[in-house]
């Protein structure tokens, strides 16, 4: 069934609304297309709700300064590397110090000559 011009006419307003309202509430082109409404005022309202429904979570991040840490410029790979070493008794190089041997390290094969 091919459409009258009116009704071309009338689907492309109600896209443009979509897309305005969308925009409008920060969502993208792709994102406009879900919006649901037969006038502006609805579909601002479903923007607004898509917008609240959909968005990345407002919750504080994580501080980065756990207390595995301490004092080493907390958060960097760096400083989680560095606990690690020195709570596993571990030099630079990830070797034990003084000989000991390592906290992952197992030898539980004998060699059989």
């Amino acid at each position: 069934m091919e459409l009258t011009a009116e009704q071309e006419r009338d689907n492309a307003l109600q896209e443009l609304a979509r897309l305005r309202a969308g925009l409008a509430a920060g969502l993208s082109e792709e994102q406009s297309r879900f919006i649901r409404g037969a006038t502006l005022e609805e579909m601002q309202a479903d923007a607004r709700t898509l917008v609240t429904e959909f968005s990345v979570s407002t919750r504080r991040p994580p501080s980065m300064s756990g207390s595995d840490v301490r004092g080493i410029a907390a958060g960097s790979v760096e400083a989680g590397a560095a606990a690690y070493r020195a709570k596993h008794g571990l030099d630079e190089n990830g070797q034990p110090l003084n000989g000991a041997r390592a906290p992952f390290q197992e030898n539980t094969y004998r060699s059989e000559h």
